[in-house]
């Protein structure tokens, strides 16, 4: 239990319901035992009426006429209370289910990039989803069961204790045993359950990425194979739910045993007391018949509840292995500096931990507000790390990077990340309307803004011939648009957030040359008085630049204006060579 002691903060918050819960489940129970207290005394009336101590048959049907008036009107309230019952224990479970999943939410926000590289997608939902709702189930049905089985056993033993102290023992003898192999199963549950969930995620993960890569699927014809590999993974899933299921079938039946175990120790032991005058009043094996009876289904949900908060256990394990990863860039600083574009670079080293590749070694630059750097280099060089290292997606080992000569941890990291237009080198779009795509970076942008910053990128004529046209709504991941098209809406969307830096991480790498020179120039209006850096492999890209700096397996190997640098021998001169001759050619 102790993987759900996380849950208790939740339980104080709403304690409040709770404790009306249980007030309500409380008196639901005492309203329990007005029906067997009237069973018995129906069966006394009829019984004295049998052995001519009394008489008057109208007495005794008016007697039962009452009694079962009392039974319908107490059961009437009993459904009512228990009807309140769930609506509070349900209703809170279901908060809580709700301020989980938000803090699970926000807590994979604030983890680093290294960690979803570290963790597969399907995994991450099957915890945010299929473990939180197991997690539910233990702070509402199992809750609330628990809470009416225990109220129960105490109201209900402690009247049977009063009537018959000896026959009572003698009917919860079985208990103990029940206790035991409640135990024992317990575990057995736990260890099944955490396999289950286990296997769960491995299966939407496969899913996951097989949808998500259906195209290369298809493509190299692999569709039986992939078929045959979600069957194998699926065959294993369901033998490791079976396992669990064939403990849990355990129970129903070990709960319908000794409940009837107590049955026939009722009668025997209750009808030997009667006959020997230890019980005065036949109507009491009778009560205690109902009672054992009225037993059954709470000592069944005992396993019930056993199972629930086992597999609850298990999933929240799952969900505080993530809660407990520590997120490695921290927002150090509530103090927020106004932020003019000064960047400089002091000797700079950065190996990335997941696979220890160093992508910058001692590399020093600087970049003045307004100015426009541009970064050329081989795939590797650490180009895009340069722009990562900016936007605070990773820190540095060593070495210095300033934000107007103020070390950039010492930013606050919101407002830094606010200021900066970013468009990765993977453009990424959601399945959402063009519109919204666009306007991501400000929700509050117009549909002039939106047109006008799609013209800016070269776009607006393509999103035009679609059907419904900005409202097109996108597949995953912008399937629906070519490689360039979506190159230029995440251009549109950086555009529309006027940020004071904007980081182009080879943004327009998959467009022709024509339209690379209309987005460069709108590009050069738009970014005036802001600090923009732009990586590319094309010296056309380049060549406007205030700066460029060359890098090469981390290093800068090469920095200055664009004619200075075709002036020296090098390697931006022979690309240019190289790329002149390309398009002549």
């Amino acid at each position: 239990m102790k993987e759900l002691k996380h849950l208790h903060k939740y339980f104080v918050k709403y304690r409040g319901r709770l404790l009306l819960g249980l007030v309500i489940t409380i008196i639901a129970r005492i309203l329990a035992l007005v029906t067997p207290k009237l069973i018995g005394e129906s069966v006394n009336s009829i019984k004295r009426y049998i052995d001519k101590e009394t008489i008057e048959i109208a007495i005794v049907k008016k007697e039962l006429l009452i009694n079962i008036a009392i039974i319908i009107g107490a059961t009437l309230i009993a459904a009512l209370f228990t009807f309140l019952m769930r609506q509070t224990f349900i209703v809170v479970s279901r908060r809580i289910e709700f301020d989980l999943k938000n803090e699970v939410y926000k807590h994979y926000q604030a983890l680093s990039l290294n960690f979803y590289k570290s963790n597969r997608t399907g995994d991450l939902m099957n915890r945010i989803s299929e473990d939180v709702s197991k997690v539910r189930m233990y702070a509402g049905p199992a809750l609330m069961y628990s809470v009416q089985t225990i109220s129960l056993f105490i109201i209900v033993i402690w009247y049977m204790y009063s009537q018959a102290p000896l026959l009572t023992l003698y009917t919860i003898a079985p208990l103990p045993i029940l206790s035991f192999a409640i135990y024992r199963l317990s575990v057995a549950i736990n260890k099944r359950s955490t396999i289950v969930q286990q296997y769960l995620s491995k299966l939407t993960t496969f899913t996951q990425e097989s949808f998500s890569g259906i195209f290369v699927v298809k493509a190299y014809a692999m569709e039986p194979q992939t078929n045959a590999n979600f069957v194998e993974l699926a065959n294993d899933s369901k033998d490791k739910n079976l396992d669990l299921v064939k403990v849990q079938a355990l129970f129903f039946p070990l709960m319908l045993l000794l409940i009837g175990a107590s049955n026939l120790m009722v009668v025997y032991i209750g009808g030997n007391q009667y006959i020997n005058g230890q019980i005065k009043e036949l109507g009491t094996i009778v009560e205690f018949l109902i009672f054992v009876n009225m037993l059954t289904w709470p000592v069944a949900v005992v396993g019930w509840v056993t199972s629930m908060v086992q597999q609850a256990e298990a999933s929240q394990k799952r969900i505080n292995e993530f809660l407990k990863e520590k997120p490695e860039i921290i927002n150090a600083n509530n103090q927020i500096f106004p932020i003019q574009g000064k960047i400089e670079f002091k000797n700079a080293s950065f190996t990335y931990p997941d696979t220890n590749i160093t992508a910058l070694k001692n590399v020093s630059f600087s970049v003045n507000p307004g100015e426009t750097l541009a970064i050329i280099g081989n795939t590797g060089s650490g180009k895009s790390t340069i722009l990562e290292l900016i936007g605070r997606l990773y820190d540095l080992q060593s070495g210095e990077l300033l934000l107007d000569d103020i070390p950039i941890k010492k930013h606050n990291l919101t407002s830094l990340r606010e200021a900066i237009g970013y468009v990765p080198q993977d453009s990424f779009l959601f399945s959402d309307s063009i519109a919204n795509n666009i306007k991501f970076g400000k929700e509050d942008a117009t549909d002039e803004d939106i047109v006008k910053m799609a013209k800016n990128a070269s776009v607006h004529k393509n999103i035009m011939g679609f059907t419904k046209k900005y409202e097109t709504v996108l597949g995953e991941r912008g399937i629906t648009l070519s490689g360039g098209q979506k190159q230029r809406v995440s251009i549109a969307r950086a555009l529309i957030k006027n940020p004071t830096i904007y980081l182009f991480d080879d943004c327009l790498s998959a467009v022709d040359t024509e339209t690379e020179e209309e987005v460069l120039s709108n590009l050069k209006k738009l970014s005036k008085g802001k600090t923009t850096i732009l990586v590319s492999h094309r010296i056309s890209a380049a060549r406007n630049a205030d700066k460029i700096i060359v890098l090469q397996e981390g290093k800068i190997i090469q920095q200055g204006t664009h004619n200075q640098l075709i002036e020296t021998d090098g390697y931006y001169k022979e690309l240019y060579a190289k790329q002149l001759l390309e398009k002549e050619s």
